[in-house]
């Protein structure tokens, strides 16, 4: 019989995590992934000896100190990572069709204002005040501050504030504004839906500090493993679990495809809560419940270009960019399909060989899920492309060819640099995160409305918890926190952010 003292379902960010703070403080652990890599969105891929992301582009928080970093380093992961800082003056950079401007947006609170003051010298007082408001809003979240002797009602004033609205009542100018929310695709902002706090932990995290993973994101996911089985935990791939079984209140094994049971004290599912629900054979579990958290909506979906580039071609730069058409940056998820795309990121991952020349580059825009409704019933197994035939193909080559020429307008000759390239759809994030239909951030949350998309890590079967983006927020960052409020939740005790912050 295969028993541990916690069975964790899928192996992302969260999963790694919580597998990474259990096994260190002495549970066996087992994890079990349904792909045949690790990691979630921190998986890379490669293409022609080119390495890729396919979700985590850069990570904020990193330095000596700071909420990540401290997770990280407790963990064992942060003196193995290979990084490269971005630049400080600029870690994103704004770009808006009709303005040849790129307005940089900076790490350092003060390099941050004093950046943008020489662009925006009249609006100085409304950055000093943005920023300040940024750093009040996450203040009031305990656990990202690394501590546990918040109250709730310390952040419940924030949770109803929404993002457009705190930036419109900071600055009337429409430029300051477009530019202060340029990077709104971390959090597919939207106005009258995304709440402040949101935006401000994310942001806060990049202005703090800035960073690429040399080589990808995997090699957060590949330390994260090394160190769970060097503390007798096990990961199992191509390991996809299909139910998990109760008795009386309580989950005692978890089932996979070929009938194995993996029985154990405890169980943290990292997949979306919805499909938990419907893998968890449970009366406690009521219908109205299930229903709930199934019909919880889903932040959009997203189209990517991933282009190996021609050899000292295109500069190599240590920042991104985020377009969007003028007067538009609150509107991006909303396009049609005369308009599309109406904003695009830019991302440039480096390898250990980078030198002054990008080898690679990705793009990346928002894409709903109906657009690959046609292809939704296939699969992405071995036989994936052909499986969804020619003209899914032709959809993707459409849909890469206009991006381009979108992209091509501000960046003149990206063509002439492009050796090959590859794209990626709703579906590709469907089948490889697990989710529903490609969500890039899970559960899409709502000021108006904070408890109706607050799901908490302990669900009605009492040794079954829940972790990922949908718990707290997404991201490296967002999930690890998660992770953390899961084990807090399933050890019992809050000894282990001490430690976490004293690491």
């Amino acid at each position: 019989m295969n028993r541990y003292d916690a069975v964790i379902i899928g192996s992302g960010i969260g999963g790694l995590v919580c597998g990474g703070i259990l096994s260190k403080e002495g549970y066996r652990v087992c994890i079990l992934e349904k792909n045949k890599q690790i990691g979630g969105s921190l998986q890379t891929f490669s293409r022609e000896k080119e390495i890729f992301d396919s979700g985590v582009h850069y990570v904020g928080g990193l330095e000596q100190g700071q909420n990540l970093y401290q997770i990280f380093k407790y963990l064992g992961v942060m003196d193995k990572l290979k990084l490269q800082r971005m630049d400080e003056d600029a870690f994103d950079k704004i770009i808006i069709s009709n303005d040849q401007k790129e307005y940089c947006q900076a790490q350092g609170y003060e390099n941050f204002i004093r950046r943008l003051a020489d662009d925006f010298p009249d609006e100085e007082a409304a950055i000093r005040s943005y920023c300040d408001k940024i750093k009040e809003t996450c203040a009031r979240f305990p656990l990202y501050n690394l501590r546990t002797n918040g109250l709730y009602e310390e952040k419940a004033e924030v949770l109803t504030e929404d993002t457009c609205s705190v930036i419109t009542s900071l600055t009337g100018n429409t430029k300051l504004q477009a530019v202060l929310v340029g990077n709104n695709a971390l959090y597919v902002g939207k106005p009258d839906e995304t709440p402040f706090y949101i935006h401000a932990l994310i942001i806060n995290s990049y202005i703090e500090s800035s960073w690429k993973c040399i080589n990808g994101g995997s090699q957060i996911g590949k330390i994260l493993a090394r160190n769970i089985r060097e503390n007798n935990g096990e990961i199992f791939r191509n390991t996809e679990v299909v139910k998990i079984e109760t008795q009386n209140g309580t989950a005692v094994y978890a089932e996979d495809t070929h009938g194995k049971r993996y029985y154990a004290h405890h169980f943290i599912s990292n997949i979306h809560p919805a499909k938990t629900m419907e893998i968890t054979h449970s009366d406690v579990i009521k219908s109205i419940y299930r229903r709930r958290i199934r019909n919880l909506p889903h932040t959009i979906s997203s189209f990517l270009i991933h282009i190996v580039l021609k050899r000292d071609c295109m500069p190599y730069h240590r920042h991104n960019y985020y377009y969007h058409r003028e007067g538009e940056i609150w509107n991006l998820a909303d396009y049609t399909d005369d308009n599309w795309p109406l904003g695009y990121a830019l991302f440039f991952p480096p390898s250990a060989k980078t030198g002054a020349y990008a080898d690679a580059m990705t793009i990346f825009t928002y894409m709903r899920y109906d657009e690959v409704a046609p292809w939704q019933h296939t699969f992405n197994t071995v036989n994936a492309e052909t499986s969804r035939g020619a003209t899914y193909d032709a959809f993707k080559k459409y849909k890469a060819e206009i991006l381009l020429d979108c992209v091509e307008e501000k960046f003149p000759g990206l063509r002439n640099c492009i050796q090959s390239y590859t794209t990626s759809t709703p579906l590709s994030y469907r089948d490889y995160i697990g989710n529903y239909d490609g969500s890039l951030y899970g559960i899409a949350k709502d000021y108006k409305d904070p408890l109706k998309t607050f799901i908490s890590p302990r669900t009605k079967v009492r040794n079954l918890f829940l972790t990922g983006q949908n718990i707290n927020i997404h991201g490296v960052l967002g999930s690890s926190i998660s992770a953390l409020l899961t084990c807090v939740s399933l050890i019992g005790n809050e000894k282990i952010v001490e430690k976490i912050r004293n690491a």
